[in-house]
């Protein structure tokens, strides 16, 4: 008999909470609810009663049995209450919510734009890289702009003789820079004219096979520092802006820095050009192979075949570029 009373509480207690879940899905939205018990009676036959298998049928959809379809009842109807401590007490009631269709839910519809809300969202965390500026001017106003008697930096009352420009081709697909015109330089007005300058054109014209008039030459500073010593950070930063806009204008698809402070200024680094040659880097979109100056070849010749692996790759790139 005792174990009949237990069995018998089990089974209220059963029901109670398929009540209390019952009352929950009427909140959702669910039209109707079919319980079927698929053991015998507990307390008729004395064994443990399986759990009930329970048909949900939302409102678009008929039951498929109706005598075992039953309307639920009201929220608060016939001992459907939420009772204190039970289960349901603590679920939120949907009442005082917007409800919100599954599809939109969790795959977001179009929001009027033709996208969706959370591709939006994607698109707009995507950063795009920085390309070229498009070109507003030529190579002949930003040498207008520069003047022939430049005094923006203090380099212009260190003994400098005149501004060197940058030259060759202003459609070029090759693009050389350096750091800072030499004694020769400063003499003739033309960049990489001295005994480094002949070993880069040797580099240009015997080595890639192409005329130095058809690629174009330029330095960071356009002005000799006294004693050919690197430019001061401050001169660099007086001075680097018009090479910029040259870049933007010339649109090279190569831009071989020679040397480490042009390297470094370029590319706004401090990492040696031991690591940063060998393998393109990039400015604005433009490959950018950073290489030894020639004037240090002239001091290491043993340099020339890592400047010359450099250059094979320069060439490639150019070739299928």
């Amino acid at each position: 008999m005792g174990t009949e009373l237990t069995k018998g509480s089990e089974l209220s207690e059963l029901i109670s909470d398929v009540r209390e879940k019952v009352l929950y899905m009427q909140e959702l939205g669910v039209a109707s609810l079919g319980v079927e018990l698929t053991a015998r009676s507990a307390l008729a036959t004395g064994v443990e009663a399986r759990s009930p298998r329970v048909a949900i049928a939302a409102e678009s959809v008929a039951p498929r049995d109706a005598e075992r379809s039953t309307p639920l009842p009201p929220a608060n109807a016939g001992g459907f209450d939420k009772k204190p401590g039970s289960r349901l007490a603590s679920l939120p009631s949907l009442s005082s919510r917007k409800t919100m269709p599954f599809f939109d839910k969790y795959n977001p519809g179009d929001d009027g734009r033709g996208a969706r809300a959370d591709e939006t969202t994607v698109l707009r965390s995507v950063k795009i890289a920085p390309t070229l500026p498009e070109p507003t001017e030529t190579i002949e106003q930003i040498r207008a702009d520069i003047g022939p008697d430049c005094t923006r930096c203090k380099l212009s009352e260190c003994g400098r003789k005149q501004v060197v420009n940058s030259v060759g081709n202003f459609n070029a697909d090759l693009m050389f820079v350096g750091e800072a015109p030499g004694a020769d330089e400063d003499i003739q007005g033309e960049p990489f004219v001295g005994r480094a300058g002949q070993l880069l054109t040797d580099i240009i014209e015997k080595g890639l096979q192409i005329p130095r008039k058809d690629v174009f030459i330029g330095n960071i500073n356009r002005c000799r520092p006294p004693g050919n010593r690197t430019p001061e950070p401050d001169e660099a930063a007086v001075c680097k802006p018009f090479l910029l806009r040259e870049i933007a204008v010339v649109r090279p698809k190569v831009i071989v820095v020679l040397g480490a402070h042009a390297a470094q200024g370029l590319l706004e680094t401090k990492v040696p050009i031991s690591k940063l040659r060998g393998h393109f880097h990039d400015y604005l979109g433009t490959k950018v192979m950073p290489t030894f100056h020639p004037a240090y070849l002239l001091r290491d010749p043993h340099k020339k075949r890592e400047v010359w692996e450099d250059m094979k790759m320069v060439l490639s790139y150019l070739k299928t570029a």
